[in-house]
């Protein structure tokens, strides 16, 4: 196993262990891996901020705005079904906020080509750290992270080329999590420079 990916596996494990010794957390993923949705995650905050308050020595940890769950199922025409199921959640388990979508559906609101999975979805989130989800599959734990989990442990919070650094920049001003987590470094890969005319 290279370095890198030995990295990685003690990271996920490191999350893995983060996420059992959070009830609220294992809660919400015991109630996901009850719906049987295909390819379903929590993810964005839910994880990303899990690891933030641990860097940061923040206990308890920074309470959740909302949860949100991603599922991938190329078979609804519509959110519907995304709806009904987030309704339900807020009715049956209102400890949290619950927002629920089929990503299979996301690419026509965001203007990509259509996503293959739920990964691939994810993928297109604003920030590179952002792009975490975990799940709950029979009690392990299963964690997918588009871009690695190194910075995201490193305390970066980096703009995903994928999407236009101004939807960074007003969302980095917006949350204010760099007043929150104070520790946290902002990373802009390389910018292109505008083709000249």
């Amino acid at each position: 196993m290279s370095q890198m990916l030995k990295q990685e596996a003690e990271l996920a494990d490191r999350l893995s262990q983060w996420l059992r010794q959070d009830d609220l957390r294992m809660s919400v993923l015991a109630v996901v891996e009850s719906l049987n949705l295909p390819q379903a995650y929590v993810g964005a905050g839910f994880v990303r901020n899990l690891v933030w308050d641990h860097l940061h020595g923040y206990n308890p940890p920074t309470p959740l705005n909302d949860v949100d769950v991603v599922y991938f199922d190329p078979s609804e025409q519509t959110q519907e079904k995304a709806w009904q199921t987030e309704a339900q959640l807020n009715r049956e388990y209102p400890f949290v906020v619950w927002q629920v979508r089929n990503q299979a559906l996301m690419h026509t609101r965001n203007g990509d080509q259509p996503y293959t999975s739920t990964m691939d979805a994810i993928s297109y989130w604003v920030e590179c750290e952002t792009a975490v989800a975990a799940r709950s599959v029979a009690g392990e734990l299963d964690i997918i992270a588009c871009f690695g989990l190194t910075s995201l442990f490193a305390g970066c919070l980096t703009h995903n080329p994928r999407r236009p650094f101004t939807a960074f920049q007003t969302r980095v001003a917006e949350k204010q999590w760099l007043e929150h987590w104070p520790g946290l470094k902002v990373v802009v890969p390389h910018q292109p420079e505008a083709p000249t005319v």
